[in-house]
């Protein structure tokens, strides 16, 4: 009787053991990363004479190690209080934040230096161009840790901002995990610009803006990154002044990674404070996007053609009206009316239900003008 016990033992060790070895296959376990470990159970179960293998993955914080980088110029108002709240983080792993500091002209670096004495995680490197995407780089090539987590210089982190996303990050097997640019504002023109902000009838239907579903999209606020992933596709594009989130997530879309939404994620993001920034931001937001549907055309998206279009039939209408027949003045004075109408839906108070038709105006006609007038630059990879 012992030795059929035991015989039964072995065969139902060595069905189990088949079962963990092809439950990569069946179950397809998420991969465990050299560089970030994860604890894996398997529970097996009797099932009808057989055994169902069941898992969990829990990414343990405490083996889990991040770089925080910055691109900083000119953020001597913000720097404080976006430091503060990384450095309050509950993450439970090992940190870096790095600081790539550009030609500011206030006292932004003399703030950096003096938080830098305070805080022995925070390292700075000199940025001397001022852009953006060769800050990223500078600061990653700088950085010792896989993980990538990309802050602004005026966002501020949620605490449990970093253990969610790298959670998130490994547990999908994303390369790059973001969530929510939650736009909040203190005056009315910015309370205003934030209502347009997280409106499909400012910025589409961008679910980093508006919201939804956890799951794959195109592109991501900010982002938390494999280094690895970032390094195989060579890095942020320097020919890109703007608009380099959009080409990086794409580059790493098309090299087979996941980038992917996850809305627990919310950032706090302060809006322009006049219509002139406000125009600005979105003139060169229009003109950089069309870069990079020039240079990849798989970026295309009607919702980026939905402002230039807008434009260009309301300018048209409206120069046609004057010249030939009234009938023509339909396209322009509809859309005005869908804006006013649009304000009034989206307005949370009677200031802001004023505020907002000038507000979506200068969104899309500085969007679409941005797109209709930006020159080919034969933008080569760096």
């Amino acid at each position: 009787m012992l030795a059929d016990a035991k015989e039964k033992e072995a065969h139902e060790t060595a069905e189990i053991s088949t079962i963990i070895v092809e439950s990569k296959a069946i179950l397809r376990c998420p991969e465990v990363r050299p560089a970030s470990k994860v604890s894996v159970a398997f529970t097996a179960h009797s099932l009808n004479g057989g055994y169902l293998l069941t898992y969990m993955t829990t990414p343990d914080d405490q083996e889990n190690s991040v770089s925080v980088i910055l691109p900083v110029l000119n953020e001597e108002k913000y720097l404080a209080a976006t430091l503060a709240a990384i450095t309050g983080q509950d993450f439970k792993g090992d940190f870096e934040i790095i600081l790539a500091l550009g030609p500011s002209k206030d006292q932004t670096n003399a703030i950096a230096a003096q938080l830098a004495q305070q805080d022995s995680r925070i390292k700075l490197i000199q940025n001397p161009s001022g852009k953006t995407a060769a800050a990223l780089n500078a600061a990653i090539s700088a950085a010792t840790h896989p993980i990538i987590v990309r802050v602004d210089g005026h966002a501020l982190l949620p605490k449990d901002y970093i253990r969610i996303a790298v959670k998130t990050l490994l547990e999908t097997g994303a390369v790059n995990v973001g969530g929510i640019m939650a736009a909040q504002g203190e005056t009315l023109f910015e309370k205003s610009v934030a209502l347009a902000m997280r409106s499909p009838v400012g910025v589409g239907g961008s679910r980093f803006h508006t919201g939804g579903e956890a799951g794959p999209t195109d592109t991501v606020y900010l982002g938390v990154f494999l280094k690895s992933a970032i390094n195989a596709i060579g890095g942020f594009d320097p020919a890109f002044i703007r608009a380099q989130d959009w080409e990086l997530n794409f580059r790493l879309r098309k090299n087979g990674g996941v980038v992917f939404f996850q809305p627990d994620l919310r950032v706090t993001y302060r809006p322009r404070s006049s219509v002139r920034a406000l125009a600005k931001q979105y003139f060169e937001y229009g003109r950089w996007r069309r870069e990079v549907m020039r240079t990849h055309p798989g970026t295309i998206n009607l919702r980026y053609l939905a402002p230039p279009v807008t434009l260009a039939i309301s300018t048209v209408g409206f120069f046609a009206g004057m010249l030939f027949s009234s009938i023509f003045l339909i396209a322009p004075i509809g859309y005005l009316v869908g804006v006013v109408v649009s304000g009034v839906i989206v307005g949370k108070s009677f200031a802001t239900k004023l505020m907002l038709p000038i507000v979506l105006l200068t969104m899309h006609m500085s969007w679409g003008l941005g797109f209709l007038t930006s020159s080919k630059r034969g933008l080569r990879r760096g």
